[in-house]
């Protein structure tokens, strides 16, 4: 095991205090910190012995990720670990699957559309499923919910500019009707969205039960992710309970610190709640317009102390290790990145061992199971 170095990502929307705590930083930060990356994606690698991540992998695919992993993957670790600080809502958004990644990618890479563009959808060739595990309470926004029921909301606004979402929201088929109701709302042209935002705000405030629209609204005047948002499942994750995003799924995470695991790729095609760039034909083209009853994913245990939460991928496995004094040994001999979220415990493999506490973390290469000891909460991020 050798202890990695972390970058974070800075975005608008983070904790000034969440990542700052974990680490035993000053609190609260110089700056908002939404992300930490642990992981080797190309945009912000994490270093080892002063070398990023990336490139250690690139003297050594084989020896690094070992040839199984190779040969499912390529030459690259094919999942990325994160903790996510968030102290205001992120944006509607959803990602593509492999196939519309790779197809996305390369019609733009041949369209000469810069990497960096503001209006790029797609910065590589792979998918992004996640899954995020709280760490505190956590407010998020995931999948559409049972169109009757939104449409009964929506009806029970009284709001004239609403009527043909409702209708849409009526019809026999759930697929169609979050299809139309979802696409008639995108398509509105701007001064409409600002005005039936506005139209919904004016009932919404002060009403009980209405508070996020109105939270929403405020943040993102005329934004028309304001109404989309309320045809979503809106959760309040408690710690070790998590959500899982396949790809086409629309989401929003809220507020709250969770661990965040996905396939390596930074794809995010967004719907609103948002100055980002919106692309909504392209967006409508990779949503998947289905009704995800039960969003809240729960633990499942694997041993005494030692968790998972199964997801239908292998690109990545997420465990969760509290060894209470004892010693525990993690699952898989992939390349894997261990994290400490609180306490102090010993990690080691048959390469080495070393001591991690709140907020570090180390990378594991392939070839040897990976043991933990000691007082504290930890996880495991490998291949499926």
């Amino acid at each position: 095991m050798e202890l990695l170095n972390n970058p974070i990502r800075g975005y608008p929307w983070g904790s000034r205090t969440a990542i700052a705590a974990l680490q035993g930083r000053p609190v609260p930060a110089d700056g908002p910190e939404a992300e930490l990356w642990m992981g080797a994606h190309p945009d912000s690698p994490s270093t080892v012995g002063g070398q990023p991540l990336t490139a250690r992998i690139a003297e050594d695919p084989a020896g690094v990720l070992g040839a199984g992993t190779v040969t499912r993957f390529g030459a690259r670790l094919p999942f990325l670990l994160k903790i996510l600080a968030a102290a205001e809502p992120l944006s509607l958004q959803a990602h593509p699957t492999q196939a519309q990644a790779a197809a996305g990618f390369a019609a733009e890479e041949a369209a000469g559309v810069p990497r960096g563009a503001s209006d790029r959808n797609y910065k590589d060739a792979n998918h992004k499923p996640e899954l995020l595990v709280a760490v505190e309470p956590f407010d998020a926004l995931c999948g559409f919910r049972d169109p009757s029921a939104s449409a009964t909301l929506l009806a029970g606004l009284d709001v004239p500019g609403l009527a043909p979402t409702v209708a849409a929201l009526r019809g026999g088929d759930p697929e169609v009707a979050l299809r139309e109701a979802v696409t008639g709302l995108l398509k509105l042209a701007d001064a409409d969205r600002a005005a039936l935002v506005a139209d919904v705000v004016a009932v919404t405030r002060g009403r009980a039960g209405h508070e996020l629209a109105v939270e929403l609204a405020d943040r993102y005047p005329g934004d028309i992710g304001v109404v989309v948002a309320l045809l979503l499942n809106h959760v309040r994750l408690r710690p070790g309970e998590a959500v899982w995003m396949p790809a086409g799924n629309l989401h929003a995470y809220l507020r709250g610190t969770g661990v965040e695991i996905m396939a390596a790729s930074d794809n995010v095609l967004r719907g609103g709640l948002t100055p980002k760039h919106v692309d909504v034909p392209e967006l409508l083209r990779v949503l998947r317009f289905e009704v995800l009853a039960d969003p809240v994913v729960t633990p499942r245990e694997v041993a005494p102390g030692l968790v998972t939460w199964p997801v239908p991928v292998d690109d990545f496995a997420l465990y969760r290790a509290v060894p209470d004094g004892g010693e525990l040994t993690l699952p898989g001999t992939g390349p894997r990145v261990v994290f400490c979220l609180r306490g102090e415990v010993r990690v080691a493999d048959g390469a080495g061992e070393l001591v991690l506490t709140g907020g570090r973390a180390a990378f594991g290469a392939a070839g040897h199971p990976t043991t933990v000891a000691g007082t504290g909460e930890i996880y495991q991020a490998t291949i499926g």
